[in-house]
């Protein structure tokens, strides 16, 4: 090998050398920047660095300190200081103001709305798991002054639910003006983007349609001036003239006990207001139907059991008298026992509220409209998949037939409503719930008697 050639070899060599080193001093400066920004009393040790320039102490002993985790001039970690009643997990230290949100949700998979109960999952649990995910609160739901405006049952959807609570916001600083009835109008354009941030991580079924501030003694459930179910039915062969006849007698201020779930611990006044109700074609077809009932507020089923008795009527098993006869409670206090409508065509349409003006995004309402098209086409398609098993059966049409000459489908016959079995009457009930209460009293009594002896 000539002398070029092995100059050329040591060259590299050194190259090599040189970039390793630069490589290994950056990852030093690296971890040294780490170490200063972390350190709870960097300001100090800047400090000491440059007074320590002009005298004995050298910048290479103080840095060799830093990295043992050391102070300038002291041998020990200086504590980080803690500040007193200052919790980040709290609503308290953070800016915030009260919002309602208007929610939907397709209820088939949720065991209702309210997660109060044991069965899981609800679209509460659902909300209030994106809610932290995108810690938009924090703390106890204690703390955030949460109220609902309806408790759907399990498979009941909504396009109208609203709930309200404290969310995290960048307008008010806390402990700002929260005067009793007034409604926080701050510059909203320069709010955080709620229905975008919610639905980026809420689930398909569940979608957060708008946003508005309310005041600061709002509650979803006692300031609603009134909610709108919608119940779709088919219409085969239903008296439709009948039913609308029966369902305009249910209009008015009634005593509702024989049209509901009956609560007798909790609930003792069963009178409601029904403003409206109404059996219309929807979106103009001759064959799916709606009912679309208004009123100020609902009792546990009351819905599907005005519905269950109206489809009846519309089959002409029933006459409708029948729904003046179940108003009656003086002439009848029990309930016959009769099975409720179901849930899945059920769907809180509306709750009203004063002076509320939900609001939404342009990127949000475009996105919003993206995925209901969307959902609209995934369900059009199952549609259609069962259309084509219905077309399927035409070729074996015969072979059906013959088979059900065969077997004629066993008609079960009708008891009428008033001839049936009754539940108890919320005297009974009332009665029979004092007396578990009493027996339980003597119980304890009795316990504590023998203790003593």
């Amino acid at each position: 090998m000539d002398d070029q050639s092995k100059l050329i070899v040591e060259l590299r060599s050194k190259l090599s050398s040189f970039q390793t080193r630069v490589k290994e001093l950056e990852a030093e400066n690296a971890k040294l920047t780490s170490i200063v920004s972390t350190c709870t009393c960097r300001h100090e040790v800047e400090e000491n660095l440059d007074t320590d320039i002009s005298h004995e102490n050298p910048p290479a002993i103080n840095l060799e300190k830093l990295k043992l985790g050391k102070c300038v001039g002291n041998g020990k970690r200086k504590p980080r200081k803690k500040l007193a009643d200052y919790d980040l997990n709290s609503m308290n230290h953070h800016s915030h103001r009260l919002v309602a949100l208007k929610i939907m949700y397709f209820g088939p998979r949720f065991y209702g709305f309210a997660s109060e109960a044991q069965m899981d999952p609800t679209v509460e649990s659902e909300l209030f798991k994106a809610l932290q995910k995108t810690r938009l609160v924090l703390g106890d739901r204690k703390d955030l002054q949460y109220s609902r405006c309806g408790r759907t049952d399990k498979g009941v959807s909504s396009v109208g639910q609203v709930v309200a609570l404290l969310l995290r916001s960048k307008q008010k600083e806390p402990g700002g003006d929260t005067s009793e009835g007034l409604v926080d109008e701050g510059p909203d354009e320069e709010e955080l983007d709620y229905v975008k941030i919610l639905n980026g991580v809420l689930p398909d079924d569940i979608r957060v349609i708008g946003w508005c501030p309310a005041p600061v003694n709002f509650s979803a459930r006692f300031s609603c001036l009134s909610r709108e179910y919608i119940y779709f039915f088919w219409r085969e062969n239903l008296n439709i003239l009948a039913m609308e006849s029966s369902c305009k007698r249910l209009i008015g201020e009634h005593d509702f006990r024989n049209f509901c779930k009956m609560d007798a611990a909790n609930v003792h006044n069963y009178k409601r207001r029904i403003t409206s109700f109404d059996i219309c074609p929807c979106n103009g077809s001759d064959q799916l139907m709606l009912m679309k009932i208004k009123g100020s507020a609902f009792l546990w089923h009351q819905v599907r059991c005005m519905v269950a008795v109206l489809f009846l009527v519309g089959q002409g098993l029933e006459s409708p008298d029948v729904i003046d006869v179940l108003l009656d409670v003086d002439k009848t206090p029990r309930k016959p026992q009769y099975k409720m409508a179901p849930e899945v065509p059920l769907v809180l349409q509306y709750c009203e509220f004063e002076g509320l003006n939900f609001k939404c995004s342009s990127d949000a309402r475009r996105a919003l409209q993206l995925h209901l098209e969307k959902e609209c086409r995934a369900y059009k398609l199952q549609s259609a998949i069962f259309q084509e098993a219905l077309l399927s059966l035409s070729s074996t049409e015969d072979d059906g037939s013959l088979a059900s000459n065969k077997t004629k489908k066993k008609v079960s016959s009708h008891v009428p409503l008033m001839s049936r079995p009754t539940e108890p009457s919320y005297d009974e009930r009332r009665a029979k719930l004092t007396f578990s209460v009493a027996a339980r009293h003597e119980s304890v009594v009795a316990k504590q008697d023998m203790r003593c002896l």
